[in-house]
């Protein structure tokens, strides 16, 4: 609406300000000034930083609430969907339990496999 402020307009609050506080005022209203715009800069910094930290804080909570659960951030079905996804005939395996054997066990040390022909 009203734009950016060229010099003439920059001088002609500069003269306004002059005839109504005096020459001897305005040093002092400009140092009050410049105070003033100095304090709310630092005031607007600290905040900032301080929400920043608070930011960080709640990340880094997150974070270790994570690392001692690492499992509840993970979207894991039930063991029961679980055995309902695997495809017919395959047998769920207990985290806990041995490997089950598929009926064939590996050949002992002095039993040939069927597959190998004998080479003599």
């Amino acid at each position: 609406m009203f734009g950016s402020i060229g010099g003439a307009e920059l001088l002609l609050v500069f003269v306004l300000a002059l005839l109504l506080f005096g020459p001897r005022k305005l040093p002092e209203i400009g140092k009050a000034i410049g105070k003033t715009l100095a304090e709310f800069k630092r005031a607007t910094n600290d905040f900032q930083a301080s929400l920043e930290r608070e930011i960080e804080l709640e990340k880094l909570q997150d974070l270790k609430s994570d690392l001692k659960n690492p499992l509840a951030s993970l979207d894991l079905a039930p063991a029961g969907e679980l055995k309902a996804a695997l495809p017919a005939g395959t047998v769920a395996q207990q985290p806990d339990s041995e490997p089950a054997s598929g009926g064939a066990s590996a050949p002992s040390d002095g039993a040939r496999s069927p597959a190998v022909p004998d080479a003599g």
